[in-house]
């Protein structure tokens, strides 16, 4: 048959070197040696194909803000137990935004993540009294103009807290009204344990009205006796939210004793949450191998991009999958397997996408990396050689 486009000596994951054919926007045909007759061509000469990659969670409002940030954020934000005086600071930026001006600075990073081979993005906005619904509108019409190119879910985002922050939970409401994705939360931030429970339960009554998946951030802090993650948790089990939340950072969860860490890992297994962990941006992070031994999808994200918590990034998933492998301590050739499935399979779990495989018939959205193995590929983090989205390139080196 004719193919609309035919990827030769592409090496999949596996090691196995195969031609790939493509036609009408779906992966047609993948074996050796297959007819040499297509629209448009590319040798891949043996290097590795694989699955575009996907950012399970980044402050897409807030990219690009770092130079009007005041430093002390970062430093504090970086000191683990002034994780809550950072925040606090750094709200002042909000009281500057302007919708064009986040459309500006959000469509230029996204160019950049396309080229980079992301897929998809978990976006996060804040909803409160200095924010208001300025970053929640200007995501949601980048979601429309992107539609084609990134798929964009949008979380309201009460970033200053809901009981703490009169007026957040009207305008998470509001949010959901204009057409926000999922409902956000960042339970822990709040100034008692009783207010953080009542924070979740708000995310939940607000998630129910509107059928909708939950993203927080939770435990975000150098305190072993956060415990906001389990609350999530119990929470999906008992209102059937199961496989429905997703917990982003949590790293208050590397400090808990070994004895309640794995009924902490049991009970989030049960919940069908996914985990989501960002070790460049903070000095703790989750225990991946325990959560994902016990079958917990976790996945890496972006999570910020020259802000006020991360002065660095691009939406290089190869770039961040780089510095996780020494972060995390995972270097060897089977670690790194682990870690691209944290970039692409798992984060697609996390996000509820389905279809992301190299197999006939599935939708062909694929990269061609400029490495023939991973170890290459972590090592120089390039961009890929090509990304080809529905069965088109969209992108070349």
């Amino acid at each position: 048959m004719k193919f609309d486009l035919l990827i030769q000596n592409a090496r999949l994951r596996s090691g196995k070197t195969v031609d790939i054919g493509i036609a009408n926007g779906k992966l047609e045909s993948i074996g050796e040696d297959l007819p040499d007759s297509a629209a448009e061509k590319i040798d891949a000469q043996t290097r590795l194909v694989t699955e575009p990659h996907i950012i399970a969670h980044l402050h897409l409002d807030k990219v690009m803000t770092g130079s009007l940030a005041e430093e002390s954020v970062l430093s504090e934000y970086q000191a683990g137990g002034s994780s809550m005086t950072a925040i606090e600071v750094a709200s002042r930026v909000k009281e500057h935004y302007v919708e064009s001006e986040i459309m500006s600075r959000v469509r230029k990073l996204l160019t950049e993540a396309e080229r980079y081979g992301v897929s998809h993005i978990r976006a996060f906005a804040d909803v409160d009294t200095k924010a208001k619904l300025v970053g929640i509108n200007a995501l949601l019409k980048i979601r429309q103009e992107f539609k084609d190119r990134i798929g964009i879910q949008v979380v309201a985002f009460p970033q200053d807290g809901i009981l703490r922050e009169q007026g957040s939970e009207e305008l998470l409401y509001k949010s959901m009204d204009l057409g926000a994705d999922l409902v956000g939360g960042i339970p822990w931030i709040e100034y008692t344990s009783e207010d953080a429970r009542r924070h979740i339960d708000i995310a939940f009554e607000i998630a129910t009205k509107y059928d909708a998946d939950i993203s927080m951030l939770t435990d975000d802090a150098a305190d072993s006796e956060l415990r906001t993650t389990e609350y999530l948790a119990t929470s999906a089990i008992k209102k059937g939210w199961i496989g429905r939340t997703a917990a982003c950072h949590a790293r208050a969860t590397a400090l808990y004793n070994e004895v309640y860490h794995r009924k902490f890992v049991a009970l989030v297994k049960e919940a069908g949450m996914g985990i989501v962990t960002n070790p460049h941006t903070g000095p703790l992070h989750v225990r991946v191998k325990d959560l994902l031994h016990a079958g917990v999808p976790v996945a890496l994200a972006q999570d910020d991009v020259d802000d006020a918590y991360y002065p660095y990034g691009r939406c290089n998933m190869l770039e961040v999958a780089f510095l996780a492998s020494h972060l995390l301590w995972m270097m060897s050739a089977q670690d790194r397997e682990i870690i691209y499935d944290m970039i692409t399979f798992n984060a697609a779990r996390v996000l509820g996408i389905q279809n992301q495989g190299i197999a006939v018939g599935e939708t062909a959205n694929l990269l061609v990396l400029q490495a023939t193995n991973l170890r290459e590929a972590f090592a120089y983090h390039s961009e890929p050689a090509y990304v080809v989205k529905n069965g088109r390139i969209i992108g070349r080196s």
